[in-house]
């Protein structure tokens, strides 16, 4: 049940970069180049590697795949808990994101076994 949980969570994640790309873009840190490509990519590694959560023969490899790309993409989180132009977000959603990077890393890892 989790391993469905989370490949639809990452494939309706992936499909929300292409319905609000401004929210993604906005919290591309400044020094990153090609934003709208970054967007882009991330959401269709999103899909896919949510798709291929699903099929037992690519799940360990999607497993790390999701571990890489949470790993890639905390730059931006990190960029939206500390920019000033964040700080009309919640404290919550803008901090909260970082330890639910570690929690969605963890969950990843129990696939690639």
């Amino acid at each position: 049940m989790s391993l469905y949980v989370m490949g639809s969570l990452y494939i309706l994640a992936g499909i929300y970069h292409f319905i609000s790309p401004k929210f993604y873009l906005a919290i591309m840190p400044p020094y990153l180049p090609f934003h709208n490509f970054l967007v882009v990519a991330s959401g269709l590694a999103e899909i896919v590697l949510g798709m291929l959560l699903f099929i037992p023969s690519t799940r360990m490899w999607a497993a790390w795949g999701i571990i890489l790309l949470l790993i890639a993409v905390f730059p931006a989180n990190l960029y939206m808990a500390y920019g000033a132009k964040f700080q009309e977000m919640s404290p919550w959603f803008r901090w909260g994101r970082l330890p639910i990077q570690l929690l969605l890393i963890w969950w990843a890892y129990r696939y690639t076994k």
